[in-house]
């Protein structure tokens, strides 16, 4: 099911193989982009990985770590996944991109626009949670 551990190959395919982007073209684009990078430094897409190579991904406004496992033969299943890299973002990158995603300003539909008082209340609560940050 997988390659012999001393081959090597291409990090925008491998990011492929593993279900980390939905076509090559994508991934290849996200390496010239700058999104992706091992040590800390921006790789080609033609950069071949080895094992235990730490790769920080940008996906949205998510930052991914993740450490090379093994390398497929072709695009796995994703329930093999697990097989083939260890994904070591911490948990409060997680959870950052989960209240991101939260809308920070919720009104009812058709209850029409806030009064003076409204405002000056959402304006306090906006100065309130961004002293605390």
């Amino acid at each position: 099911m997988s390659l012999q551990n001393n081959t090597k190959v291409r990090i925008d395919k491998w990011l492929w193989m593993v279900r980390l982007f939905k076509t090559r073209t994508m991934a290849n684009e996200a390496c010239n982009a700058g999104k992706v990078k091992i040590d800390n430094v921006n790789c080609k897409p033609s950069r071949e990985i080895k094992i235990n190579d730490t790769i920080h991904i940008r996906l949205g406004q998510l930052q991914k770590t993740i450490q090379v496992i093994n390398f497929p033969k072709n695009r796995i299943a994703a329930k093999f996944i697990p097989d083939y890299y260890l994904d070591i973002t911490p948990q409060e990158e997680y959870e950052r991109v989960k209240l991101l995603a939260l809308p920070f300003e919720k009104r009812d539909n058709n209850v029409g626009r806030p009064t003076k008082r409204d405002r000056r209340q959402i304006d306090y609560l906006k100065d309130f949670l961004s002293v605390d940050e």
